[in-house]
């Protein structure tokens, strides 16, 4: 029995519901989108271009027949019949709550799988009929080609909620990430945001420009990053003995007055003009939908690179396109 969803029910058409969108129908799931902005379908266009685009870079193997997909009146439409529910929709409690009492009226076991990337799960699950079978599955943008999925379940989430969600994320395609404790924006974003405080304080007091920040990441440790992590990376750099002396030469370091990782500059609108105009000028006349083409073209080439050394990322696509070989033999 495939671990895919026959039909699965997206509710939201922004960049993570359009991205969730096109890693499905590429894997051959059939999908229903609903998005009460009248204009979502132009949202989701370009998403599946670029993720068409990027796929047939990537996969190096026969692909699924793509599933099909449409877009629907109602809440009710959508997930309707749907094995998987992928709520997409903004950041705010009261319409995720909104939200859910609609699902529930309307479908009786599909996994509500929440791309929050803030609220712990057991918040979402208060008020609901059948909590057990909501889980947080946060993506990383973008969706259809980043493998990660952080799976958090709540207090009350079913395990096996669990175990179906870990088994269809990976034959996606995707890393499932289980987190065992319920944590406030969950382990990636809160490594991301104590970095993105960094820069926003080595902007607000001149010391570096957004162009300048960017390039010591990219030139250096993000590339790093992208195939060993921050612990693995740092044991290498402790030679011989490995973390223990990396903790016991560099470890005393952490009580010196560098970071303000605990504090946020005034978001002021001199702070903000500053980093609109020196992000603007960074861009050096490119649009968003032109660096989307480049980031995609980027994470293709380093994806590829790690997929031949079987390593971070590699690993996670070789084992996607080794499972498509056995899917698509005779097809």
């Amino acid at each position: 029995m495939s671990a895919l969803p026959a039909k699965a029910a997206i509710l939201g058409a922004g960049v993570i519901g359009s991205g969730w969108l096109a890693r499905l129908i590429d894997n051959g799931v059939e999908c229903a989108v609903f998005d009460p902005d009248p204009g979502a379908g132009s949202t989701i266009a370009p998403v599946l271009e670029n993720a068409e685009r990027a796929a047939a870079e990537l996969i190096d193997v026969p692909r699924p027949r793509k599933g099909a997909w449409s877009l629907t009146g109602s809440v009710a439409d959508a997930v309707a019949g749907a094995d998987l529910i992928v709520e997409a929709v903004p950041e705010r409690l009261d319409v995720k709550r909104a939200v859910y009492r609609e699902i529930e009226s309307a479908n009786a076991d599909g996994i509500i799988a929440s791309s929050t990337s803030g609220f712990r799960p057991s918040v979402l699950q208060e008020g609901m009929s059948h909590p057990e079978r909501l889980i947080v599955a946060h993506p990383f943008n973008p969706v259809y080609l980043l493998p990660l999925v952080e799976v958090v379940g709540g207090k009350a989430t079913d395990p096996a909620a669990i175990e179906r969600a870990m088994a269809l994320y990976t034959a996606l395609g995707m890393k499932p990430l289980h987190l065992k404790v319920e944590i406030d924006a969950f382990v990636a974003d809160r490594l991301m945001e104590a970095l993105w405080r960094e820069a926003l304080w080595l902007v607000n007091d001149g010391v570096a420009t957004t162009e300048e920040i960017d390039d010591a990441i990219r030139y250096g440790c993000g590339l790093r990053w992208a195939q060993m992590g921050t612990f693995q990376t740092f044991q290498i750099a402790g030679g011989e003995r490995g973390m223990r002396h990396f903790m016991e030469q560099f470890g005393p370091a952490l009580a010196w007055p560098w970071t303000k990782l605990t504090d946020v500059p005034d978001l002021t609108p001199d702070l903000i003009d500053r980093i609109a105009e020196q992000s603007d000028a960074q861009a050096d006349g490119r649009t968003p939908r032109d660096l989307e083409r480049i980031r995609d073209a980027n994470l293709v080439a380093i994806l590829k690179a790690l997929r031949a050394t079987g390593w971070g990322a590699g690993e996670t696509l070789a084992g996607y396109e080794a499972r498509l070989r056995e899917t698509t033999i005779g097809d």
